[in-house]
């Protein structure tokens, strides 16, 4: 199993990047789907972007597609979510999921029920 925890919320203004991290601790991280989810006050959590244990499969949602770049870094057990041309609609708290799945380049599951591990989320809001 894994423990998450994201870091690299904050405040900033429309138009703005931010760099979310997702730390991961325990072994075989590389067997590993990952995602970023969001929940904004009053709405239900969303998909936001997702990765396969080597990187070989992403997936984004249309919202923040052409916008943010999900990466990995093995190596370090860590998933990257680059944000830019942050808009008020962003603002969200961001969560990190895991699900373990080796053997697979192509499993990047998009429902929030389909991740086992959470970390605690990070806050991220965007000023007009």
């Amino acid at each position: 199993q894994v423990q998450l925890v994201e870091s690299g919320g904050g405040l900033v203004e429309a138009g703005d990047s931010l760099r979310l991290s997702c730390a991961a601790s325990g072994s075989a991280f590389n067997l590993y789907t990952v995602a970023w989810f969001r929940q904004a006050p009053g709405n239900e959590q969303e998909f936001v972007a997702g990765i396969t244990g080597e990187g070989e499969t992403t997936k984004y949602s249309d919202s923040v597609k052409g916008r943010f770049a999900i990466s990995r870094d093995n190596g370090r057990n860590t998933v990257l979510l680059r944000m830019n041309s942050l808009k008020p609609d962003d603002t969200a708290v961001y969560y990190c999921a895991a699900i373990f799945a080796p053997g697979s380049d192509t499993y990047c599951p998009t429902q929030n029920y389909q991740y086992r591990y959470w970390g605690q989320g990070t806050q991220v809001t965007i000023s007009s």
